[in-house]
């Protein structure tokens, strides 16, 4: 069995640009532009490494946020980069038939298994993978927070010599961290060290927090907040369904939604979402008070927007001047 160090980079359209309103037949939070993945052996010795950088045929022009965190230019995909099912088939034949991918946080195969999908690729071949993060936590005695690739070679005082945000420089590095750990213990126990990350609830809550609750098997985020705003929205002060406003979206995969009940007044909903194993999609859910510091932020939030739309509106409506 080879543990196969997995890491990606991908590419997003601009919020409104013609790539992002171009419908898609299957839905993706990004398209692949780079692989990287370091192969560790049982015996927990770093092996060889792998990497390709990928055309994009979909969101062909490179976000420049992207392209300044990852420092790949659109000139060097057009010129080095091959098409996704090239590249994948080029990483399968890598990685070899008995491979289980370690992966750091839950993004990486959910959008993997996306533009699989995409490309008509079948995605059984990666179904054996661990987020290392959890495993890093039972092992070091950590809280069930999500932990940065850089906190965790701290703890074990590793120095970075790669570049972070390319995809082989973050994999070496966080198979750096996974050679230190009893992985074959840390897979076997993965199922305790994740479930102690979801009752912690991916790290400290705010103030005012009044309940919380962990949702699973939901078929895709549309599915799983509108249960969250739907008949999963319960008082949790008399337990009868409330009615929400409007989801807000914030880094991370979280959104927050002011909710209020008949009787006993308003309610902060914040949801986190995140993938299974399975591929579907589990919320952990916070509930705050109406007075809380998180409720008034949103309700700011709230204002703003209004008073923004409300501005352009009146801009919209405005008649040009006349020419002399």
């Amino acid at each position: 069995m080879n543990y196969i160090v997995l890491d990606m980079e991908w590419n997003q359209p601009w919020p409104g640009s013609p790539s992002a309103r171009k419908p898609l037949p299957v839905h993706i939070r990004g398209e692949i532009i780079q692989i990287g993945a370091v192969r560790i052996l049982e015996d927990r010795t770093i092996a060889d490494e792998f990497q390709v950088l990928i055309r994009p045929k979909f969101f062909r022009r490179l976000n420049r946020r992207v392209s300044k965190l990852t420092g790949i230019k659109e000139s060097l995909l057009m010129k080095e980069g091959i098409p996704f099912p090239e590249a994948i088939e080029q990483f399968r034949a890598w990685c070899g038939e008995d491979a289980v991918f370690l992966i750091w946080g839950f993004d990486d195969i959910g959008i993997l298994r996306e533009n699989l999908q995409l490309f008509g690729i079948q995605d059984q071949w990666v179904s054996r993978w661990y987020n290392a993060q959890m495993i890093f936590n039972a092992q070091t005695g950590s809280d069930s927070s999500q932990k940065a690739l850089k906190t965790a070679m701290e703890a074990f005082g590793i120095e970075a010599t790669r570049p972070a945000h390319d995809a082989l420089g973050d994999a070496y590095h966080t198979a750096q961290i996974c050679a230190r750990m009893d992985l074959a213990r840390g897979t076997e126990e993965y199922g305790s060290a994740l479930k102690s990350h979801v009752e912690g609830f991916h790290g400290a809550e705010l103030p005012g927090c009044l309940e919380r609750k962990v949702f699973y098997d939901f078929e895709d985020k549309w599915a799983a907040l509108s249960a969250m705003s739907g008949q999963e929205n319960l008082c949790p002060v008399c337990g009868r369904q409330m009615l929400g406003s409007r989801w807000f979206s914030q880094p991370g995969h979280r959104y927050v939604d002011l909710a209020t009940c008949a009787t006993d007044g308003k309610f902060l909903i914040r949801c986190r979402l995140s993938e299974q194993p399975d591929g579907k999609v589990r919320v952990s859910r916070l509930t705050y008070e109406g007075t809380s510091d998180a409720a008034q932020s949103y309700m700011q939030r709230v204002e703003r927007m209004e008073k923004e739309g409300g501005e352009s509106r009146r801009r919209r409506r405005k008649k040009p001047a006349e020419k002399s």
